[in-house]
């Protein structure tokens, strides 16, 4: 199989809305009466969940009525947030046909389809026409392609002049091998971790100008030291992120930990702008 389709393969086995339903339904919630908050738990694949997402969307600070395009959507939690929030339409790409499903399924429910629209489509080829958002982003995604270069290039070419591009991934802060496997990858074979400066490079080269540039790290830390001390003090919880990604979740999950409290990987936070 291509990278593409291993990545795919690797997300599609969560992407299932049954196992989250009952889930939801377990944790009291009425599933004809959805909100984006009641899936907050669940949604956001990526470190420092909603709190990360929440201040990704408020240094983004996309204006009401644009018009923004998330590369690698995942099943929509991000996406939900900001069209609820900020008032933004959004249209997300994901290599994942089954979350590409289950987001728009999610979205639906929670009577957000006029805003929020979710579509097959890979990253290194966007499927839109050049100068066609507003505003862009991605959220933990270019640690699945190697060649981050050529996604850049195309955030650039279908945003116009002027427009934010915000990029918040896990990099590599440090020397050493990573502790596979990650929740973003089993194996080193479909994980490509960067260093903050070639993504600098990268933007630049695209046409980019960094406005702004932030290390998340002590924050995520935070937000997991807060979930540690909550499951200690009310038990494990039906909804997170291992509602979905059920396939060896804990192990993974304490890996990217690991890896993070050694310094062999940051969540980085960069804000640009398109020339």
């Amino acid at each position: 199989m291509s990278i593409e389709q291993q990545v795919a393969a690797h997300y599609g086995k969560s992407g299932r809305e049954e196992p989250l339903l009952d889930a939801l339904r377990n944790a009291g919630k009425n599933i004809d009466r959805l909100t984006p908050s009641d899936l907050a738990p669940v949604d956001e694949f990526h470190l420092g969940w909603r709190a990360a997402t929440v201040g990704f969307g408020k240094a983004l600070a996309f204006p009401s009525g644009a018009h923004v395009l998330d590369i690698g959507s995942g099943i929509g939690g991000p996406a939900r947030y900001l069209a609820e929030t900020f008032g933004v339409t959004v249209t997300g790409i994901d290599l994942t046909p089954e979350y590409v499903t289950l987001a728009n399924a999610l979205t639906a429910r929670v009577g957000l389809s006029g805003r929020v629209t979710c579509r097959e489509g890979n990253a290194l080829a966007l499927p839109f026409a050049d100068g066609s958002f507003d505003g862009a982003y991605t959220i933990h995604v270019a640690m699945n392609i190697a060649d981050k270069a050529t996604m850049i290039r195309e955030a650039r070419r279908v945003l116009k002049p002027g427009a934010t591009f915000g990029v918040y991934d896990v990099m590599r802060a440090g020397a050493g091998d990573l502790p596979y496997p990650l929740p973003w990858a089993m194996t080193a074979e479909t994980s490509f971790v960067e260093p903050p400066a070639a993504y600098r490079r990268w933007l630049a080269d695209a046409g980019f100008t960094i406005v702004s540039e932030r290390d998340r790290t002590a924050e995520v830390v935070e937000v997991i030291a807060r979930n540690r001390a909550r499951l200690e003090r009310e038990g494990p919880s039906t909804l997170g992120p291992h509602t979905l990604m059920f396939d060896g979740w804990r192990e993974r999950s304490a890996n990217a930990g690991r890896a993070l409290q050694q310094g062999l990987i940051a969540p980085v936070e960069m804000i640009a702008r398109a020339a």
